[in-house]
């Protein structure tokens, strides 16, 4: 597409973004100074697309849902932060250690946020880190919203690149894994991911009761003797309060 049919295509839709009720194309087409035909073939692309949508009674054409798809995740990733923040820093304190948040794209886990257990600068280092689902506390948290067969499916032709001497290396030892950490509510990562270091993470639900993105902590195991299942009860609280915020209700 050319730079000017860019433009053009913008400028349609900035109009209609200001005209909840619509408009007709040939209105369109005076208040853009387009040829009605060109304005044909740029809402038709647009339409095909979702982006606006046109009633079936009339040749009146509005913003299309398109656009809830097209950011909906964006506006979802800053109200999970801002929901999600204070309970953060709540289980870095229980816990004393830093803690994760992250959510799934592309077949990863992707950092969004962290919480040190001092506040620090160093604090945005990992957004945007992305690691993989199989050997990290994070992603197995995340990998919990599919079934069985959907992680086979994932895993079909995607390689399980091995971090240490424990991590797991097939797709029958992770859904092994995966089904017993759906039956506690939490994952682990035994230092399947770094040598050393032993995380607990559990997912966080929205108001679908669908996984959208997991929480974690993570520790030395050298340097912190903690107790597994009381971090883990720290960490389920957690995910199921910042779940709570994000207008998900338990099913009994």
């Amino acid at each position: 597409m050319k730079v000017q049919s860019i433009d053009r295509v913008f400028d349609i839709l900035e109009l209609l973004s200001k005209e909840p009720n619509g408009m007709i194309l040939t209105d369109i087409g005076k208040k853009l100074n387009l040829h009605k035909s060109t304005v044909y073939r740029l809402l038709n692309s647009l339409k095909t697309r979702g982006y606006i949508e046109k009633k079936s009674d009339s040749n009146i054409y509005k913003i299309g849902l398109g656009f809830i798809d097209l950011c909906s995740g964006y506006m979802n990733n800053l109200e999970l932060k801002t929901e999600a923040e204070p309970y953060l820093r709540k289980l870095s304190m229980f816990t004393t250690q830093t803690v994760f948040l992250a959510i799934l794209q592309d077949y990863q886990a992707v950092y969004i946020d962290k919480v040190e257990k001092f506040d620090s600068l160093r604090r945005y280092s990992i957004i945007g880190l992305r690691t993989p689902l199989h050997c990290t506390a994070l992603g197995k948290s995340l990998l919990l919203g599919f079934n069985d067969d959907e992680i086979r499916k994932i895993y079909e032709n995607k390689e399980f690149i091995i971090k240490t001497k424990k991590t797991i290396s097939n797709a029958v030892k992770l859904i092994e894994e995966i089904n017993i950490s759906r039956k506690r509510g939490w994952t682990l990562d035994n230092e399947e991911f770094e040598e050393g270091v032993r995380c607990i993470a559990a997912p966080i639900y929205d108001y679908r009761n669908k996984i959208i993105a997991a929480v974690s902590t993570s520790w030395f195991i050298k340097i912190s003797d903690l107790d597994m299942n009381k971090i883990a009860g720290y960490v389920t609280d957690a995910a199921y309060d910042i779940s709570r915020h994000m207008g998900y209700k338990k099913i009994v």
